[in-house]
């Protein structure tokens, strides 16, 4: 019998325990906007719902941090898991703005927690960090990645609340499988200021959150839309499941790429790759410019985490990974908003070539700064 090494295992673990939780929120994305009207709710405050979580994110990360860091993993992800599923049976059962803002801000806490540890886990040791990021995001992505197709069509033959009250169950799996990390706190560096500007590396999280989370993936529905037509919830079920289906095959290999030739050079290859690929999707080569872009973004996703860690070593660990965490949720939350404004100004040809360059730009600057210490 094959041996784990134990930070391995704590890494999948925390990554399975995310990969059970995560369907109950990405669900969401699919169903809200098509069914508000089943929840109690406007189309307008669909969108509202679907940001909240990002932004109790952005203002709620440092008190995360603190309780992460004081009542360890086991105990800290077991409350979020715990949480996540009454978030889901509350989307199973409860109608309403208020009530639903509820669940939105309490979930946006949880995957906070939940994404905290599977990075600060998966960079325990600085030997192996870039595999076990790629690994960890790859068990990440099966669960939306099968929750999605499922979801469409239960969906559809069944309305749209069924599926929450079966995905509580499966964040009380979650729950179980949180109950076997690690109980250790982990020691955090005193840092003087509560707030701090960000470094390239974070830059560059904000960038390609900007350009991938949301310009991309908004011009992604957009465009497939219109080309495709078709019935909606199939359309955008598939997209969104092609999305995690990439990153659990691929991550793992851009974290081998990482351990091989340097996180920070394959960081600069991934993304002057990703500036041509977002020009193809710019000219409207759907499916060139859209299936790299998706292949891309899976490759870079082991890569930033593994660059913050070395970075920032020991007990500033947790914090920096907070922090980058944040920007990159800035970014995401911000691209749809330039999405809406620029699309109906400024031709695509334009606007998503100058994303990707904005990108290549800042994996220069990463790649520099990558070389000297914090």
């Amino acid at each position: 019998m094959v041996s784990i090494h134990p930070v391995d295992r704590d890494s999948r673990r925390a990554a399975i325990v995310l990969a059970l939780c995560l369907p109950s929120d990405v669900l969401l994305y699919l169903i809200l906007p098509m069914n508000a009207e089943a929840f109690g709710i406007g189309l307008t405050e669909a969108g509202i719902l679907l940001a909240a979580n990002r932004l109790v994110r952005i203002f709620g990360y440092r008190y995360v941090v603190q309780g992460y860091a004081r009542f360890g993993d086991r105990h800290s992800l077991m409350l979020a898991a715990g949480v996540a599923a009454l978030c889901a049976l509350g989307n199973a059962t409860l109608s309403g703005f208020w009530w639903l803002i509820l669940l939105r801000l309490a979930w946006g806490l949880c995957f906070a927690v939940l994404n905290l540890s599977t990075q600060v886990l998966a960079t325990a040791e600085p030997g192996g960090a870039a595999r076990r990021s790629g690994t960890s995001r790859a068990l990440i992505a099966i669960g939306p990645m099968l929750a999605l197709p499922l979801g469409a069509w239960i969906t559809l033959h069944f309305g749209p609340r069924l599926i929450f009250l079966l995905l509580a169950g499966f964040c009380l799996m979650g729950l179980l499988v949180a109950s076997r990390l690690p109980t250790q706190p982990h020691r955090l560096a005193s840092t003087g200021r509560r707030f701090r500007w960000p470094d390239r590396i974070a830059i560059w999280s904000f960038i390609e959150g900007v350009a991938l989370d949301g310009l991309f993936i908004f011009g992604l529905s957009v465009f497939a839309q219109a080309a495709l037509g078709g019935n909606a919830v199939l359309i955008a079920g598939l997209l969104m499941a092609l999305r995690y289906a990439s990153e659990m095959s691929l991550s793992p290999l851009g974290g081998w790429a990482a351990e091989r030739y340097g996180a920070a050079a394959m960081l600069v290859a991934f993304s002057a790759l990703t500036a041509l690929a977002l020009s193809a999707f710019g000219w409207h080569w759907l499916v060139l410019g859209g299936g790299s872009v998706l292949i891309l973004r899976a490759l870079q996703l082991p890569l930033v985490v593994t660059l913050v860690a070395a970075r920032h070593p020991g007990q500033a660990r947790v914090q920096a990974l907070a922090a980058n965490a944040v920007w990159r949720d800035v970014g995401a939350g911000l691209g749809p908003l330039l999405a809406g404004v620029l699309l109906p100004l400024l031709s695509p040809a334009w606007v998503y070539p100058l994303a990707g360059l904005a990108i290549l730009a800042s994996a220069l600057a990463c790649r520099q700064i990558a070389r000297t210490p914090a």
